[in-house]
């Protein structure tokens, strides 16, 4: 069997264009940080017309095996939305907030350490964000729910230590190391012939990272930092498993409520990700946004 010929190997090229990439030994094209958000910010209307069809037919096609209808369950389900909303992705969105916060502040100093030029700092640095940033959220959520106690005392005063704020912890050591690489990659963004300006000017290295270095690389931040908010926001319902009283653990108390009906999966649950998608979407087309308008000009 004859082979079959390799253009450029067995004869003329038949294009000039380039068919891999040059290999980049940093990774920095590896990873696209922005992902989720360009995901989402390409859906148009269409979308949510073929999600809406889906929603209406999936529960007629077991209508005929039940007697609970689809109308009783959007029924109940309209009955819960006060509960669900109010109690539940309340507490996700505080949740999410809380974890951001903690989480930015904390990896702003590991991601000024990690350029630090002092191995001793640097170093313990980088393993701690490395560490964070590849392990699974949800193992990070159960490490802090047995390892914090359910409440601390001291002395005669008894403190309660809630899931809720252990999800808190537990979420935001994913998001400090995120940040940290984000603030790393920033800094080091940065053209090194301002670091070399600086110096020539007898600028401390706290003078040139703080005054010169840092006031560029807040507008570049801030679209990553974004994107992983709302990352952040829909990981929010693995707080569950912690016995959070959050939006997915409330679904599946009204569900119960309402006598585990199979035909209240969908609309319950649907509406779930159409809430969370209400939410995350907004921010996802903003980031985009942000990202063309602070783009690096070279």
């Amino acid at each position: 069997m004859s082979r079959r010929a390799i253009p450029s190997l067995d004869g003329a090229a038949t294009t000039d264009l380039p068919v891999l990439k040059p290999f980049d030994p940093s990774g920095r094209t590896a990873h696209d940080p922005l992902l989720i958000s360009r995901f989402l910010a390409r859906l148009d209307w269409r979308h949510f017309v073929v999600f809406a069809l889906v929603l209406l037919l999936w529960p007629m096609v077991a209508y005929a095996q039940s007697r609970y209808s689809y109308g009783d369950a959007f029924e109940a389900l309209v009955r819960w939305i006060p509960f669900v909303v109010l109690d539940g992705f309340t507490f996700n969105i505080i949740i999410s907030f809380f974890s951001m916060a903690i989480g930015t502040l904390a990896g702003v100093i590991l991601g000024l350490m990690q350029i630090s030029p002092l191995a001793l700092v640097r170093l313990p640095a980088v393993f701690v964000t490395q560490l964070f940033r590849n392990s699974p959220w949800l193992v990070l959520l159960f490490i802090v729910l047995l390892a914090f106690p359910f409440e601390i005392v001291i002395g005669d005063l008894i403190l309660p230590f809630p899931a809720w704020m252990k999800a808190v912890i537990g979420l935001s050591l994913p998001i400090m190391a995120n940040i940290s690489e984000v603030v790393r990659g920033a800094v080091q963004s940065v053209p090194s012939g301002q670091w070399e300006a600086a110096e020539s000017l007898a600028f401390s290295r706290r003078q040139t990272l703080f005054e010169i270095i840092l006031p560029q690389c807040f507008k570049r931040m801030i679209p990553p930092w974004m994107n992983w908010y709302a990352i952040l926001t829909m990981a929010t319902p693995l707080c569950s498993l912690l016995g959070v009283e959050e939006m997915i653990n409330l679904s599946r108390q009204a569900i119960e409520a309402e006598d585990n009906h199979p035909e209240l999966l969908v609309p319950f649950y649907g509406f779930t990700l159409l809430l969370f998608f209400a939410y995350c979407y907004p921010i996802a087309r903003w980031t985009i946004s942000l990202e063309r308008r602070y783009a690096v000009k070279l």
